[in-house]
C-alpha cells in the first residue's frame, strides 16, 4: 500500500445505500441526458432532476428502495428526497463515480 492510497480509497458508502445495492435495487442518474452519455453506471436508469416528475408513474412500478446518484452528490439528494417525499423510498448513492466502485 502506498502513502497515497488512503486518499484514493473509495468512501465508506451509507449501510442503506449498502443494502439497496445488496438487493439489486434500481439504479436512478438524475443528470442532464448529456452528463449521462459521458458516462454512467451500467444498467442505471437516466431520469434528469429537472424532469423528474415527467416519470413519477414509471418510479413507482420500480423496486425499493431507489438508488439516486448524480454527478457529486447533490442532486441525487434531492431527487431521493423528492421520491420519499412521494411516498417512494429511495436512498442517496451520491456521485454516480464513487457508486460505480462498489458495484
Amino acid at each position: 500500500m502506498g502513502f497515497f492510497d488512503f486518499l484514493f480509497k473509495p468512501q465508506e458508502l451509507p449501510q442503506d445505500v449498502k443494502e439497496a445495492i445488496e438487493k439489486g435495487c434500481p439504479i436512478v442518474d438524475v443528470r442532464t441526458p448529456m452528463e449521462y452519455g459521458m458516462g454512467h453506471i451500467e444498467g442505471s436508469i437516466n431520469m434528469p432532476l429537472g424532469n423528474l416528475s415527467d416519470f413519477h408513474s414509471q418510479l413507482k412500478e420500480l423496486p425499493t428502495p431507489i438508488i439516486t446518484c448524480c454527478r457529486s452528490g447533490n442532486r441525487s439528494g434531492q431527487a431521493a428526497n423528492q421520491l420519499n417525499a412521494w411516498g417512494i423510498k429511495a436512498v442517496n448513492g451520491g456521485a454516480w463515480t464513487s457508486l460505480n466502485k462498489h458495484l
